[in-house]
């Protein structure tokens, strides 16, 4: 599976890898305050951007595929659904990445009876259903949620929309199977077996996965560090791009 890459900038390798519904584009905000410390791979996942004639299919398979792009010893920065697959990326390919950051990234992203951090099943359930019925309405509405609760939400989604509309819109099998992938996974048992240097950098105001959740793994992680900007949402790289540099700055420092 070839997945599109995009590259930028000199220094360390450092991959990051968007969330659903969106594409590498989602981090133009970021790149340019990185780009002159890293070497950045901005990679559009399977179904997604530039790569969406691949399928999505597992968990499993999306990262075995992002592996691909990965040079070892390389950084690897996961937001959202991109989050999981980096920490799946982290298990199956121990020794493969040297370092990662799990930004607005939770191991569980449906609530459980032991875990309240996460969003309703039957919300998750109601989104794949109606992406059946109208996929580009649905796809607004869900990334939408991204920017609810931050600073000046009504622009982060107008940003959004343009973003969505810039690589074309997702396989929407590919989009099914990611929203399974968020509903189905539930990767707590596995994280502490990460023992890389970590950070984890959630917003205080993130709706979509509550700042608990990050709390929880930081916790669980055995070289992680965490940041929380109280004022952001699920888009603190967006919001607040100085602060989220400086993170994955020190971290590779």
């Amino acid at each position: 599976m070839a997945l599109h890459v995009e590259r930028l900038g000199r220094g360390p390798d450092l991959v990051l890898l968007h969330g659903w519904g969106l594409h590498g584009g989602v981090w133009r905000t970021l790149a340019p305050l990185l780009e002159s410390r890293f070497r950045l791979h901005l990679v559009d996942l399977p179904g997604h951007g530039h790569s969406r004639q691949e399928p999505f299919g597992s968990l499993d398979a999306v990262a075995d595929a992002v592996a691909q792009c990965v040079p070892a010893g390389a950084g690897v920065g996961g937001w959202s659904l991109g989050g999981l697959v980096a920490m799946r990326l982290a298990t199956r390919h121990p020794g493969l990445a040297a370092r990662f950051a799990f930004v607005s990234a939770t191991p569980c992203f449906v609530q459980q009876p032991d875990w309240p951090h996460g969003m309703a099943r039957a919300t998750l359930e109601g989104f794949a259903a109606a992406l059946r019925e109208a996929p580009a309405r649905t796809i607004r509405s869900f990334v939408n949620l991204n920017a609810l609760g931050g600073p000046h939400a009504r622009e982060r989604m107008r940003e959004l929309a343009e973003l969505l509309a810039e690589r074309g819109t997702p396989a929407e099998e590919s989009l099914q199977a990611g929203l399974s992938v968020l509903r189905d996974s539930d990767l707590r048992a596995e994280v502490a077996a990460i023992d890389r240097p970590a950070l984890v950098l959630h917003g205080g105001r993130d709706a979509l996965a509550p700042a608990g959740a990050g709390r929880w793994l930081a916790g669980a992680l055995p070289f992680a560090r965490y940041v929380e900007i109280a004022e952001a949402a699920h888009l603190p790289f967006v919001s607040h791009p100085r602060r989220v540099a400086d993170a994955l700055v020190a971290l590779h420092g």
